[in-house]
Parts: C-alpha cells; sequence; structure tokens
C-alpha cells in the first residue's frame, strides 16, 4: 500500500463524487419514504415539500458522516497504526459523525420551528440506523478501495515480471553469445594452422583474409542480433578461406530474396550451420562437396533460410545435437519463441538440409 500525506487521504474520501453518492443516496432515502405520505392524501406541494425537507434533513447526517470519514483517514494517514487502533478510530469518526448529524438536524429544525420537541428514543434510533449505515458503506469503501489496491499491485508485479523476463532472456542471450564466439572462432583458427603448417605461403595468404574477416565480423559479435545480409557476408568471407585451404574440394553459391536481407536474427547463426557442415560433412569425405544456402520467403508468411551440403550426411555427425547448433536452437527460442526454429533432414541423395524457419515479425522489426 503506498504512502498518503493526510490530505490526499481526506480528499479520497471527501471529494465531489462521494459528495454526489450521499446526496443520491440521501434523496432515494427520502423517496422511499415519500410513499408513506401519498398514502396520507396529503397535497402534492406538501408531499414535494416534506420530500425536500427529509433530503436535506438525511444530507445533514450523511455528510456529516463522510466528514468525519475523511478527518478520520487523515488521522490514520499520519503514520502506521495497530489495527486495533485502526478499528477504534473509525468506529469512533462513525459513531460521532451520526451523532453530530442527528444533533445538526435537530438544530436546524429547531431553527425552523423555533421550539422542537425530541424524543430521546428518536436520538438514540437515528444515531443507531445512521452509525450502522455509515460503518457499511465505509467497510465497503475501504473494501473497495484494498481491492483497487491489490490489482495495482498485481499489474505492478506483472510489470515487474515482464521486465525480469527481459533481463533474464538478455542475460541468457550473452551466455548464449560468449559459448558460441570461441566455438567458431577457436575452429576458424585451427584451420589457418594447419594451413600455415602445410602451405605457408597459402597461409600468409589466409591469414590475411583472416584478418579482414575478423575486422567485419568482431564488432557484430558482441550484438544480441544480425541483419541477414551480415550473416551472409560472413558466411561469404567464411567459406572464401575455407576454399583457401580446402581447394576445389570447396564449392559453395549464396542465393537470397533481396527483400529478405533486412531480416532480424541472432548474430552467427549461418556461420554456425556453414561450419557445423564443413566440419561434420565435408571435411569427412576425401572429395569435399558443395554447400548451397538460400533464403526464400515462406508460404505462410515467414522466411526460410537453408545450409544444404552434398556431404556425408548423418552417418557420423552429431544429428543435431552439438553445441553449436543447441545454442543456435536456445538463441531463436530466446528471441523469437516457438515461431521459430532449427530443423535438420537428410538430403537426397547424400548430406543434410539445416532449415531455419523464422516468423514474419523477423523481417517486420527491421
Amino acid at each position: 500500500m503506498e504512502d498518503t500525506t493526510p490530505l490526499q487521504a481526506f480528499r479520497r474520501v471527501c471529494n465531489l463524487r462521494m459528495v454526489a453518492v450521499v446526496f443520491y443516496f440521501c434523496a432515494l432515502h427520502a423517496l422511499s419514504r415519500s410513499l408513506t405520505w401519498f398514502g396520507e392524501s396529503m397535497p402534492a406541494s406538501d408531499t414535494l415539500f416534506e420530500l425536500v425537507r427529509f433530503t436535506r434533513q438525511s444530507l445533514l447526517t450523511g455528510m456529516s458522516l463522510l466528514v468525519f470519514v475523511a478527518l478520520a483517514e487523515s488521522l490514520l494517514a499520519r503514520r502506521r497504526w495497530p489495527l486495533r487502533t485502526v478499528l477504534i478510530v473509525q468506529g469512533a469518526a462513525v459513531g460521532l459523525g451520526a451523532a453530530f448529524g442527528t444533533w445538526s438536524r435537530y438544530f436546524v429544525a429547531k431553527l425552523e420551528k423555533g421550539d422542537a420537541d425530541v424524543s430521546a428514543a428518536w436520538a438514540i434510533s437515528t444515531i443507531a440506523i445512521w452509525t450502522l449505515l455509515g460503518g457499511t458503506a465505509y467497510a465497503l469503501l475501504r473494501f473497495s478501495r484494498a481491492e483497487r489496491e491489490a490489482r495495482e499491485q498485481l499489474a505492478r508485479l506483472a510489470r515487474e515480471r515482464e521486465l525480469l523476463q527481459a533481463q533474464q532472456t538478455e542475460a541468457q542471450l550473452s551466455a548464449l553469445n560468449a559459448q558460441i564466439e570461441p566455438h567458431f572462432l577457436f575452429n576458424t583458427l585451427a584451420n589457418v594452422k594447419r594451413l600455415y603448417e602445410t602451405h605457408p605461403e597459402r597461409g600468409r595468404h589466409m591469414l590475411v583474409a583472416l584478418i579482414a574477416y575478423l575486422r567485419a565480423a568482431l564488432p557484430g559479435m558482441r550484438r544480441h542480433e544480425s541483419t541477414l545480409a551480415d550473416e551472409l557476408e560472413l558466411v561469404r568471407h567464411y567459406l572464401a578461406i575455407l576454399q583457401m585451404r580446402m581447394g576445389e574440394r570447396l564449392s559453395f553459391e549464396i542465393t537470397a530474396d533481396p527483400a529478405l536481407l533486412t531480416t532480424r536474427l541472432p548474430t552467427l547463426v549461418l556461420p554456425t550451420l556453414v561450419e557445423n557442415a564443413i566440419k561434420h560433412g565435408l571435411s569427412p569425405l576425401p572429395e569435399g562437396g558443395r554447400i548451397e544456402i538460400r533464403a526464400v520467403a515462406a508460404p505462410g508468411g515467414g522466411i526460410t533460410v537453408e545450409v544444404a551440403d552434398n556431404g556425408q550426411g548423418f552417418g557420423t555427425a552429431s544429428g543435431g545435437a552439438g553445441v553449436g547448433l543447441a545454442n543456435t536452437r536456445a538463441r531463436l527460442a530466446a528471441r523469437f519463441g516457438d515461431a521459430a526454429a532449427l530443423e535438420l533432414e537428410a538430403a537426397q541423395p547424400r548430406g543434410v538440409v539445416a532449415r531455419v524457419r523464422l516468423p514474419a515479425q523477423a523481417l517486420a522489426a527491421a
């Protein structure tokens, strides 16, 4: 429950809306009493006069209750009181409001008639009735306020939960990026090392190409998202470097719809899939093979990106359970939920097709 000043607590009870509620209640109360006056064959003018007078008299008591309850709320807002003290203050406010309102009605009647005799029974019964009405209204007011504050707290907790989930997703993406970057880079550096040991001249050229690749790739590795255009450019550099080592054993082709180049996806998704195809599909074969990368619009409005190779297939491959593929699936799920997926299937006559399905929002987010 949020803290309020005494003035705010007073205005929260004694305001135009609450005054209107009291007025309409008193008017309805007087109207219900007027049904007995119609049975007494009173003139219409006298009935209307009694209706207005009784409404005024009831309004005096109702407004007294409203003011005393507002004063009680103002007092209780000054500091935190024990529950017993709160109940005593609230009960006293209702009782005093009913008593003061009854006395006000007697005082006004005495001013009008000059001499108004009031019996003790009338005073006690009036105070008791308005104490009951005021106490019930006060309890309903407190209940509605507690319910409203509970809804506000639930809404606030929901917003905090969404914020924590967003922070958790951000931390998850950072952790997955931290795992996938060394996995990708260290394998690339190992390839450079092997080539440098067997063919120093080609190794030097490959090292220059790798430096250019890293100069373009490293700034984007600390970002959680990339574009399809950037991912394809990294893949093109990566395959060019590997071609320097594998020679005629590696060929590749990249085709993409220009309208899809702005598609957003987690960083290093395509380089990871290409690296997996090289490591498990083409490298074990003496003759090597071919890699084809395609990006097309899906019939349902999404985007499909495929990395297909004609390597040895699932014979000795990880079958999709490797660290790089597992992290790629997790990063896609963290970014798009169930709307994105990574699928592996056997190609014909041999090889593997790694297919990334992205929702239409990936392109719209760009």
